[in-house]
């Protein structure tokens, strides 16, 4: 009986010299540890967020994250969801942060903190390649049109929806939507322009068919008020990423200059 009651005492003595790990928003190793901050990413935005050939989350979001980190010394979790479900995620605790070509606008800013701008985008509208019918906002009257749910190239097309009297169909990921307009049941998607121009580059099936409509810039975003040490981290990292030269070296490694 006493060895047994030593053994117990051990193993208990064991345990907790290992510490454990604690969720809330972001995990906590017991005894002081650093903690590993949640971040939440789209699954199909490329070239922000893609999957490689083998499997893995890379682009430009998740190159600069990783760069970041880095420079200032923090740990994270990446959490590939989709866009949609990253901001769930995010309003409901289970992320401390969102990094997913997500657009700073004042809607958001009533929720989020946002935090320095980290990559100027706008939308356009593209077609399928054989398609010659469409050349504006005008050749849509009449006509079904695809958006990606909670993105900046929605609510565009929301915003000239009626003036242009063409309908809305949504889809939670880019290449659904692409699907859409290539089989034809759309005519036409709108999109943010760097991705546009990164899947037709890959060779989506699609054409650009307007020009770039100026948008809202990229930001990284914690719920308000929280996380406020992670998205000061993020702002000093993004700075010195920029002024090294990391920045443009993860630009001009996903999306292409002249």
């Amino acid at each position: 009986m006493k060895k047994r009651s030593i053994l117990l005492l051990l193993i208990c003595t064991l345990i907790v010299a290992a510490g454990v790990h604690v969720f809330a928003g972001g995990k906590t190793e017991s005894g002081g540890g650093a903690k590993t901050f949640i971040i939440a990413t789209d699954t199909t935005f490329a070239p922000f967020e893609f999957q490689d050939p083998g499997g893995s989350y890379v682009g430009v979001d998740i190159d600069l994250l990783a760069a970041i980190a880095g420079d200032q010394g923090f740990a994270y979790e990446l959490k590939p969801l989709g866009f949609s479900a990253a901001v769930a995620a995010l309003e409901s605790n289970q992320a401390d942060g969102v990094i997913a070509g997500m657009s700073i606008t004042a809607e958001r800013q009533e929720k989020y903190d946002f935090s320095a701008p980290y990559y100027d985008s706008g939308v356009v509208i593209a077609i399928r390649a054989d398609n010659n019918d469409i050349k504006g906002y005008e050749d849509l009257r009449g006509k079904r049109v695809a958006v990606k749910t909670g993105t900046e190239g929605a609510t565009f097309a929301e915003s000239i929806s009626a003036q242009y009297g063409f309908t809305l169909v949504y889809f939670d990921e880019s290449p659904f939507m692409y699907e859409e307009v290539k089989a034809g049941n759309s005519v036409a998607c709108f999109e943010d322009y760097p991705v546009m121009g990164y899947g037709i580059s890959q060779g989506n099936g699609l054409k650009m068919v307007t020009d770039m409509e100026r948008g809202s810039s990229y930001g990284f975003a914690v719920l308000k008020g929280k996380n406020q040490d992670l998205l000061q981290k993020f702002n000093a990292g993004l700075t010195n990423v920029r002024q090294n030269g990391t920045y443009n070296a993860i630009l001009n490694k996903y999306i292409a200059t002249n």
